[in-house]
């Protein structure tokens, strides 16, 4: 159930309105993210892609897609998770956002966290490991995913390959970038299952 309704919706207009950086002037729409606002798993990805931008919704372009195929094959619900990105406007050509750009969407992302509360934040991709996790990931995604960090407030933090990598990797076998993060989302799943069991 959505909590705090003005809050949120004061949050939203201060994101779709938003000029703190460049990227306000050639987003098509800025993608707040969507899920339940009351998510124990929060996946938080690096930025909106061509599609997101045109729909002004998370992970819905083909690795959204792919994204959809993961959840449904550990049986996770999208609708029961909250889905968002480090910056809410799309980084023309697909780049990798800038330091600054993330840094001004800061408050957003970490607004959203303070309302949700959630116990588990999904790091999508290399990014958002950083974002959350700083210095720890100099040993990059590929060293660090499936792991458990915990922050200071408790959250723990599981960084997991972007879909987007994904899709430049199809081999499926023991090993494989998808294999690896089905596994990752198998343990994943489990830890959400913990969490609500133990409430």
């Amino acid at each position: 159930m959505r909590e705090n309704n003005e809050i949120w919706e004061e949050l939203e207009y201060q994101v779709s309105s938003c000029k703190r950086c460049k990227l306000c002037y050639t987003r098509k729409n800025s993608v707040f993210g969507e899920g339940n606002f009351g998510a124990t798993v929060m996946f938080v990805g690096e930025g909106p892609g061509d599609d997101e931008d045109n729909k002004g919704r998370p992970f819905v372009g083909k690795a959204g897609q792919l994204f959809d195929k993961i959840l449904q094959s550990v049986e996770l619900n999208r609708e029961e998770l909250f889905i968002t990105n480090i910056v809410k406007c799309h980084p023309p050509r697909n780049r990798i956002p800038e330091e600054s750009e993330i840094e001004n969407c800061a408050e957003f992302l970490n607004a959203q966290i303070a309302l949700i509360n959630p116990k588990i934040i999904v790091a999508v991709g290399n990014v958002a490991a950083n974002f959350f996790l700083g210095d720890q990931t100099k040993l990059t995604i590929s060293k660090i995913r499936g792991e458990s960090f915990y922050l200071d407030s408790g959250i723990i933090v599981v960084p997991i390959f972007h879909p987007s990598y994904l899709l430049r990797h199809a081999a499926v076998d023991e090993g494989s970038p998808k294999y690896l993060t089905w596994k990752d989302m198998l343990k994943i799943r489990d830890l959400y299952n913990e969490i609500r069991e133990s409430v």
